[in-house]
């Protein structure tokens, strides 16, 4: 049997809620964390496909921090390097605050500054950089949150095994306990990579999405981001985004 104090406690919470008492106005906070990461090495700075690469990063950070046309806000950003020196060397990470009230010109220049093509390092290293989003997540108390983490590469690691590239030495444990929804998108790499990484690196929770360079540069072809036209009305850029980038993945033990 319910007490009265309590009942009267329980009728006056439900009054309360249904005249809008406890109604705000505050908006709900993002939970996204979002991890990108830039291939420094030679074979990728080096390459076609590096200028396209900031480019558009410039604008993929700008319109989710601004979550234009709906897209995910991210809570937290951080930005660095995969690779470096030597083996497991750790990057700097740049926060969201470095991003932040800055135009798509600004950010593009701020990219530039982070990622100059003279600092080319030879080693590129996926573990070192999955690792560090790792500890990253545990430091900063983002367990449990969605983590999203692009990696604009051509995906093609620096650790060989018989003279060819070990895609299996690829590590990805460090990332699937972190959170329920972890997706992995790497960007500006070929078929034959992206085969590799969906068939030979393993993986359980972790989503992976690849996308090749040659669709990558597509994204400044005037039939989809339209000159002369405001980001915010750019409608096929954002259907192209969704549909080549920002797509959702199943997890590998669902398929």
């Amino acid at each position: 049997m319910i007490r009265k104090p309590l009942l009267m406690m329980l009728l006056f919470a439900v009054f309360a809620i249904s005249c809008g008492w406890f109604e705000t106005d505050a908006e709900p906070q993002p939970r996204l964390s979002m991890f990108v990461g830039v291939d420094i090495s030679g074979s990728f700075v080096k390459g076609d496909y590096f200028d396209d690469a900031l480019n558009f990063l410039s604008y993929y950070i700008y319109c989710h921090l601004h979550a234009l046309d709906d897209l995910k806000e991210p809570n937290v950003l951080f930005v660095g390097a995969i690779g470096g020196a030597r083996e497991g060397e750790p990057k700097t990470f740049f926060p969201i605050q470095t991003f932040e009230n800055k135009s798509i010109e600004e950010i593009r220049t701020q990219l530039k500054e982070i990622f100059p093509k003279e600092g080319i390092n030879p080693y590129t290293d996926y573990n070192a950089f999955f690792e560090q989003v790792a500890t990253t997540v545990r430091n900063r108390n983002l367990l449990l949150r969605p983590i999203s983490i692009v990696m604009l590469s051509d995906g093609v690691p620096d650790v060989e095994s018989s003279q060819a590239a070990d895609y299996e030495s690829i590590d990805l444990s460090p990332l699937e306990k972190l959170a329920r929804s972890i997706t992995v998108r790497l960007l500006y790499t070929d078929a034959a990579t992206a085969k590799k990484w969906q068939t030979l690196v393993s993986r359980r929770r972790v989503k992976m999405w690849t996308q090749d360079a040659k669709v990558m540069t597509s994204w400044n072809d005037e039939t989809i981001f339209v000159p002369n036209q405001p980001i915010e009305e750019q409608t096929r850029f954002f259907e192209w985004l969704k549909d080549n980038v920002d797509f959702g993945v199943r997890s590998a033990f669902l398929r």
